[in-house]
């Protein structure tokens, strides 16, 4: 027997790209280049590899879950530097965990927040509120911790954020659980003080759990994106009812170090604690080490977001005549409207050998109007160096740039 959970998910959108571009052949002569995916390219520093070797006699030891005291210190210390929290805001031993990446973490969400149950006087399971488009990780915490999934649309007039707010009462009224990716994926918003205070009030109004994923929080043009941490700090301080997830995949071009954190509310955290012993890998001494260096430093982080600001430049430069183009304050996507999403990929890769991810393929169908809120849109990842980055976007501009 088979979980029937199963039924309910959309298919991932890599596996959708894949089918749609099966048997289509890409030009000959000339090599693919992959824009389908946020991997950064961009070489992290020097030290990781050398911390991970000094370290290398840690690989017999179990990790302990609650990784080591001077991890969680770093991660709790970048925290107050970077969003300009008091001393003692948070705590490495009450308000930090660290996770392998924040993916499983978002997904164990789904575990720490939905009850089993059903809500008082409601046949409905509890609900879980997921940003459209949205990383599918959310919708699956959602599906398989028997909660429904909610995809809130976060369209360009409410600046890419979900209106969570404006929800009916009887939907607030049994939600579990909220995720929020600020900034977003794919749109590259983020929210402002007084969207993020109001969220953090409508959680505590209704008790739901409310997670920031701010991976991105380091990509960025101008000025820095406001946190979760930094709402909290504005109402007073209180962490009640918020998790903030951070991982130095994006921040630090280590995706393959499944090295990150979750902070927040200490009774959220400690119960996390629990989640973790039981349902998840720990993460390995030698790449903690690395980990606390990388949460130290920023040197390497501000030359990867000047990188990016450049990347960004250069394609204002190469598609900026495009109508939908927008270059986006945070991330490095670019999300362009192109009228049919899926119907641009495939000509993409058809003639150029780019690929690129369709919008709808990130969304789901709107609960409230059955459309998808992203089919016009297609995602293009600028994680490659220039010489790469500059040759896909001109291969881009020759099919969607009218004129090129």
């Amino acid at each position: 027997m088979i979980n029937p959970a199963f039924n309910e998910l959309a298919v991932y959108p890599f596996w959708r790209l894949a089918k749609l571009l099966e048997g289509v052949s890409k030009p000959e002569g000339i090599d693919e280049i992959a824009l389908q995916i946020g991997e950064p390219k961009i070489p992290q520093p020097g030290f990781v590899a050398e911390i991970i070797a000094e370290n290398s006699g840690k690989w017999g030891n179990y990790p302990p879950h609650p990784g080591t005291d001077t991890y969680r210190a770093a991660c709790a210390n970048w925290l107050t530097r970077r969003y300009g929290l008091p001393e003692g805001m948070i705590d490495g031993e009450r308000n930090v965990l660290p996770c392998a990446g924040t993916k499983e973490a978002l997904f164990h969400m789904g575990l720490l927040a939905v009850p089993r149950d059903r809500p008082t006087g409601n046949q409905k399971p509890y609900a879980v509120l997921v940003p459209n488009p949205v990383y599918q990780v959310y919708y699956g915490a959602a599906v398989f911790s028997g909660g429904e999934p909610y995809p809130i649309a976060a369209p360009a007039s409410n600046n890419f954020m979900p209106d969570y707010v404006g929800l009916d009462t009887d939907i607030l009224e049994r939600t579990a659980l909220v995720y929020l990716c600020n900034p977003s994926n794919p749109q590259g918003a983020s929210g402002s003080m007084d969207y993020l205070t109001e969220l953090i009030c409508l959680a505590r109004q209704y008790g739901f759990v409310l997670v920031f994923d701010e991976c991105y929080s380091e990509i960025y043009r101008g000025a820095p994106p406001i946190g979760g941490l930094q709402a909290c700090q504005k109402l007073g301080g209180d962490l009640s009812n918020v998790l903030v997830l951070h991982s130095l995949s994006k921040r630090s071009s280590a995706p393959g170090l499944r090295c990150g954190f979750v902070a927040g509310d200490p009774d959220l955290i400690d119960a996390y604690r629990t989640i973790r012993s039981y349902a998840s890998v720990a993460v390995p001494l030698p790449l903690l080490a690395a980990g606390e260096a990388l949460w130290n430093d920023e040197a390497h982080v501000d030359v990867n977001r000047a990188h990016y600001a450049d990347l960004f430049d250069m394609a204002k430069s190469i598609l900026g005549h495009l109508p939908g183009f927008s270059s986006p304050p945070g991330g490095f996507y670019l999300w362009l409207d192109v009228g049919d999403g899926e119907a641009a990929a495939l000509k993409l890769w058809r003639e150029t050998a780019v690929k690129c991810m369709p919008g709808g393929y990130m969304a789901q169908d709107d609960p409230f109007n059955g459309e998808n809120p992203a089919a016009r849109y297609l995602r293009i990842c600028l994680v490659h160096d220039k010489p790469t980055a500059q040759e896909a976007l001109e291969r881009i501009a020759t099919v969607l740039v009218p004129g090129s």
